[in-house]
């Protein structure tokens, strides 16, 4: 829902009801993960996509019925029917587990404080009943920025406690995820599966070298959503005039800067000096860091002089193994623009543990690292080619 957070916290602020449609559940290949929604007004405004069109008309008659008739949310199931191929369906052969409900802002206010926050591009985090009682389905409550607590409750006991413990977490990770809770007496004595949707801060890209391959990496980090910080010891060449798309430009010895900076599991370092008085105690620290990639540019016997000094400073070869060097993937790239795109390509390949191989040297769906890091925790997925309505 936090795809579509603008609009929600315009329609919330004007105490508008709306019907939500979320996916909820992902099974194969999909076009959009799980979290995604669509959201439709009582004027037949619609905002949002689930599936990038191949089920839209379908999910936006039944956000007009669930709005227009209110009661408990519904269930749908969209999937491919080779039996018949112009049934409403993802022609992409995936399934989607589709949740539709009533909103009504006046109930939920701690929504339209969520909303507002994500919007600005602040820390979020709304965790969303999708399975369990019926008194519950739908419900959600919120964490707000760095904050442990949240706002809105489902039982003011145990078990707004334990959903806010997990989108703390989820929301430091800076991952959605379905997560299931309850079954205990301490908790909640029946199971809950909760959708926790995550808006987190930016990912940081910090590009060590302000040379003419940085300049490049940082456009393409910039269009990729990340805050981009370019660092280097020279200040005639670390400047903003240089570096517009950047979002910082710091003047200062990499591994200084680095030693009091804020990282985290989704920052990605590049090292592009390549020059030892600068990649020795940045990459020494670096790959001591919980970061989520670090790459150092320079030719192979650049990279075997690297490893042999870093050995020499006392660098374990497990931390060495977590070293991208050449950075960047098999391409061919030669211009600064084209070698940007090598290594962000590494980047995210690297991020969701993806091969890097062409799509069409594989088989079987091609989003599935996605279905991996975001399963929906059900133990067999619904049958397939299903299409319908659970009411």
């Amino acid at each position: 829902m936090l795809n579509i957070a603008d609009t929600l916290h315009r329609w919330c602020r004007a105490a508008r009801p709306f019907a939500l449609a979320t996916v909820v559940g992902v099974h194969g290949s999909a076009p959009l993960p799980t979290g995604t929604s669509v959201a439709v007004d009582p004027d037949g405004n619609a905002i949002g996509s689930i599936s990038g069109g191949c089920v839209e008309g379908a999910v936006y008659e039944l956000c007009r019925q669930v709005l227009e008739e209110g009661g408990a949310p519904r269930r749908a199931w969209f999937g491919y029917s080779d039996d018949d191929a112009f049934a409403v369906g993802l022609t992409c052969g995936g399934e989607l587990d589709v949740l539709v409900q009533r909103v009504d802002p006046a109930a939920q206010p701690h929504l339209a404080a969520a909303f507002d926050e994500a919007r600005r591009g602040r820390p979020t985090a709304v965790a969303q009943v999708v399975d369990g009682p019926e008194e519950l389905l739908g419900r959600t409550l919120c964490v707000l920025g760095d904050a442990d607590a949240a706002h809105g409750t489902l039982d003011a006991g145990a078990l707004d406690r334990t959903v806010t413990a997990q989108a703390v977490a989820l929301l430091r990770a800076g991952r959605t995820a379905r997560v299931e809770i309850g079954g205990d007496a301490d908790t909640c004595p029946e199971k809950l599966s909760v959708l926790v949707h995550v808006h987190a801060s930016r990912p940081r890209l910090l590009i060590f070298g302000a040379v003419d391959f940085a300049a490049a990496l940082c456009r393409i980090g910039h269009f990729l959503g990340y805050r981009v910080t370019v660092c280097d010891a020279r200040p005639v060449f670390a400047t903003a005039a240089r570096f517009p798309e950047a979002d910082e430009v710091v003047v200062d010895w990499p591994h200084r800067y680095l030693e009091r900076t804020r990282v985290d599991a989704r920052t990605a370092i590049c090292v592009l000096t390549h020059d030892a008085k600068f990649d020795i105690p940045l990459l020494r620290l670096a790959l001591d860091l919980p970061v989520g990639y670090v790459g150092a540019m320079g030719s192979r016997r650049t990279h075997d002089e690297r490893l042999r000094r870093l050995r020499e400073a006392g660098v374990p070869e497990a931390r060495l193994a977590r070293l991208r060097s050449p950075i960047g993937l098999d391409l061919g790239a030669r211009t600064p623009e084209e070698t940007a795109v090598s290594i962000t390509a590494e980047i995210i390949s690297h991020a969701h543990h993806a091969t890097g191989l062409p799509l069409s040297h594989g088989t079987g769906p091609i989003h599935g690292p996605l279905v991996r890091h975001q399963a929906d925790g059900r133990s067999t997925p619904h049958p397939a080619a299903r299409v319908g309505v659970d009411r």
